[in-house]
């Protein structure tokens, strides 16, 4: 007899497709995960979900589910493009909106668009362009020059406005005119000492989940999910924001075979926050493309240098072939290495700094970048954390590397491993079912 499954949440992801099944009524139950490799290749990842489906079915027995949500990064998963004015104030804040909700930015400009960024943006077809650019009754030039540039391309690509206030009604005439879907939000930098991101964001994966067909099948996959699609890396965020509000400053990473993720959320400590020269977001993602374990992990191979051949004898033959998904103790020793550099590479890039400068009264600070002094928690998602052991350590030491005057967690910050593997699926979860997906988490992380 078929047993009834309340939710599945479906994580399509670039190389693997992973299908998490949950009851919720009563308490919130995580019942067991089937995975399979992505079929972006084979022209339909319905696919590789089915198989998925099957190889869960293989864990758990058979079922029917009465709902399917799904998160994805398929295909590049969210290619966006980013115009604003100033690189420093409205581009940043519109980059730190699309890296939010979970974007793989492909193309960053600053001021009037010229002819190469246009054809730059022709060839990266992007799922969604955003158009910022000025505070709120600052610059309209600007953002109106680009806005009818974009419109002349006539990609028929839908466009995110999040700049000054005073073109909201110009820009939706621009795009009306040529046909082409314009969303109106408040804007992302509204003024000199203020971001406003979580709008922007929060369109963003509204926008995605309505054109979801970057993957082949992907329009499939939208019929046959219940509820919502966001892309991966939006969900782990989401968890994360789900999860602060109920534990408090939290800083999250996730490592894979090509990038590596850090999520934090988190106001930083009042007495660092009166030194800070730019805002900075609540909920803020940086994503190291160099950085992964399998694609990128010559980069990581390299950027040991001499060391990792004083750890591994055989280190080229190991690194020659590698798999993405190690099986003997030492190949699992040697992703663990490579890891190591990841997390020391990606936390320092995402950590803010204190710089010194010398002023009328002497040598003086201020703060430049994300504060995270004020993280009680440390949390390790995605394949190494969960499936390596050992990886914990690689989370442990993160404060051990501080360079100097960089702003890391503190020592007392405690790690958590997401030993269910459910991270990004509970934040899926989370846009229907808050308080079950919160619990579920917390189980997950043993808190």
């Amino acid at each position: 007899m078929k047993r009834t499954v309340d939710v599945l949440v479906a994580e399509i992801g670039s190389t693997t497709t992973t299908v998490n099944a949950f009851n919720l009524e009563g308490t919130p139950i995580f019942l067991g995960q089937g995975m399979a490799p992505t079929t972006v290749l084979e022209g339909d990842v319905n696919v590789g979900l089915k198989a998925a489906i099957e190889d869960l079915k293989g864990k758990i027995g058979d079922f029917e589910y009465k709902e399917m949500l799904a998160c994805s990064s398929a295909a590049g998963g969210l290619k966006m493009t980013v115009h604003g004015l100033v690189y420093d104030m409205t581009v940043r804040a519109a980059k730190e909106a699309a890296l939010g909700a979970g974007a793989n930015i492909k193309l960053i400009t600053a001021g009037k668009l010229r002819r190469t960024d246009l054809e730059k943006i022709k060839e990266i077809k992007p799922n969604i362009i955003l158009l910022a650019g000025g505070v709120d009754y600052g610059d309209r030039e600007t953002a109106l020059y680009n806005g009818e540039k974009l419109a002349e391309l006539k990609l028929n690509v839908p466009v995110i406005y999040a700049g000054n206030i005073e073109n909201r009604e110009e820009i939706a005439y621009i795009f009306k005119e040529a046909g082409q879907e314009v969303y109106i939000v408040d804007n992302v930098y509204p003024s000199i000492d203020k971001l406003n991101v979580e709008p922007t964001r929060k369109m963003i994966q509204q926008v995605f989940e309505k054109h979801i067909i970057t993957a082949p099948g992907m329009s499939r996959v939208k019929e046959l999910v219940t509820g919502n699609i966001i892309p991966t890396p939006g969900a782990v965020m989401e968890a994360c924001i789900l999860l602060y509000n109920e534990i408090g400053d939290l800083m999250a990473l996730d490592i894979g075979g090509a990038t590596t993720d850090v999520h934090s959320v988190t106001e930083g400590s009042e007495e660092i926050q009166k030194m800070t020269v730019n805002p900075e977001p609540l909920a803020k993602r940086t994503v190291e493309g160099d950085l992964g374990v399998f694609v990128n992990s010559r980069n990581l191979f390299e950027l040991w240098g001499e060391e990792i051949y004083k750890k591994f004898a055989n280190a080229e033959e190991l690194i020659k072939n590698i798999k993405p998904v190690p099986t003997t103790d030492e190949e699992k020793e040697f992703v663990l290495f490579l890891a190591a550099k990841a997390v020391e590479i990606a936390v320092k890039r995402h950590a803010g700094k204190m710089v010194s400068y010398f002023g009328p009264t002497g040598k003086s600070f201020y703060v430049e970048g994300r504060d995270l002094t004020a993280v009680k928690w440390i949390i390790g998602t995605g394949g190494v954390f969960t499936r390596l052991e050992g990886s914990e350590e690689l989370l442990k030491n993160i404060n051990d590397k501080a360079p100097g005057k960089e702003l890391y967690p503190p020592s007392s910050a405690k790690v958590l491993i997401d030993r269910d593997y459910i991270m990004a699926a509970c934040g899926v979860l989370s846009k229907k079912y808050p308080e079950e997906a919160l619990r579920l988490l917390k189980n997950s992380l043993g808190i």
